[in-house]
């Protein structure tokens, strides 16, 4: 196994198929922490015991060559944890992409979106302040707009989609932003609509490549065996951890089916 992506929810799905685009020969699963979502609003203790828990689970049925962290949220709060835990994993997180903003902007009014747990963690502002200190960076944590994509974006419609990303499009303009960073991995699903909703005045940025291009030079660099059980699963299978209030299993079997991604199933321990 080469590379297994971790996130709370749909949110890094396009991370996975990105990968694959720029290496088909990975092999990959995914796991959306379901069970937890989301996880934008919760604690950081929470959040860091629901991940440890997953890389346990993770690492004791499959012998990857990284855990790719596809969740802002999940890495600005754990991966240094992760790393001091579990010293013998190579984690690839996904942080806000400040730095490209800040060498992009033309009028330094940088926006960003994403869970209100990423705008006020620590790792962020660190980063704002070592990368774009010259900049205004305005936050704005849209649990709304995840909870949209997340629950209702697969059999939504057009409008709906349009409605859905309309107050943070408006709360930016009204700002006079010229850059927006996608700091949550669920906006990826709606970026075409929010790239259309700015037009050419504001560049959307997200940090796809970036953390493809660092998940690629780790696995390149590093050789591990496969075991048995990666040879039984597809590649890309789309596994979750389990249900809550208005889901079901079969919501993300349904959203398997339709994007062609293998369904896994629940994982257990």
């Amino acid at each position: 196994m080469d590379f297994i992506f971790l996130d709370s929810g749909l949110g890094g799905l396009p991370y996975m198929e990105y990968l694959k685009e720029s290496n088909p020969e990975s092999t990959c699963i995914y796991l959306a922490d379901t069970y937890n979502f989301p996880y934008g609003e919760k604690t950081a203790d929470e959040i860091l015991n629901a991940v440890s828990n997953n890389v346990s689970i993770l690492l004791k049925k499959w012998n990857p060559k990284a855990i790719v962290l596809a969740c802002n949220t999940m890495t600005v709060v754990a991966i240094k944890n992760l790393r001091q835990k579990f010293p013998d994993t190579s984690f690839i997180g996904t942080v806000p992409a400040i730095k490209v903003a800040a060498e992009k902007t033309k009028n330094k009014r940088i926006g960003l979106l994403a869970t209100q747990r990423t705008v006020q963690d620590s790792y962020t502002q660190d980063l704002i302040k070592k990368y774009a200190s010259d900049c205004h960076v305005v936050c704005r944590g849209d649990s709304h707009l995840i909870s949209f994509i997340e629950n209702k974006l697969h059999h939504a419609t057009q409008k709906e989609r349009q409605e859905a990303i309309l107050p943070a499009v408006e709360f930016f303009n009204d700002q006079k932003v010229d850059s927006v960073i996608l700091g949550c991995t669920h906006f990826l699903h709606v970026v075409e609509d929010i790239k259309l909703a700015f037009g050419k005045k504001v560049q959307v940025i997200d940090s796809r490549d970036g953390v493809v291009r660092q998940a690629l030079k780790v696995a390149f660099s590093k050789k591990t065996s496969y075991q048995k059980s990666d040879l039984e699963i597809q590649d890309r299978s789309f596994f979750i951890t389990g249900t809550r209030k208005n889901t079901t299993v079969e919501f993300y079997q349904d959203f398997c089916s339709k994007h062609g991604i293998p369904f896994g199933g629940v994982i257990k321990e």
